[in-house]
Order: structure tokens, then sequence, then C-alpha cells
């Protein structure tokens, strides 16, 4: 049953996550062969404060 992971800030809107899961998992069942039952795709957001690039956060980045 392959899983997927994603890391992203956040600040996305449901909608745009929602694409993202059906978008992951018809790449996941189209490449790996399964069925969409066999596929889970969890989202963990970090807040931009959380997060660097750089050496600087990315809510003070521009």
């Amino acid at each position: 049953m392959p899983h997927v992971v994603v890391q992203m800030l956040e600040g996305r809107s449901k909608e745009q996550k929602k694409l993202l899961i059906e978008g992951i998992t018809k790449a996941v069942c189209d490449s790996c062969k399964v069925g969409a039952d066999a596929v889970s795709v969890a989202i963990f957001e970090t807040p931009r404060d959380n997060w660097g690039k750089a050496g600087v956060p990315m809510s003070e980045r521009k």
C-alpha cells in the first residue's frame, strides 16, 4: 500500500489540498499499477516561522 507524505508551508486552501491529493493518488495509481483504495496521502503543513531558506525564516522572505 503506497503512502505519500507531503510537507509544505501552510496557506493553501482546502480545495488546493484536495486537488493535490487527487493528483498524487492518480500518479501513484498509474505508476504503481494499484487502485486508488491502496493509496494514502498525508499533508503536513508547517508555519512560515518554522521553515527557513538560505538562513531566513520564510515569514521574513519576500
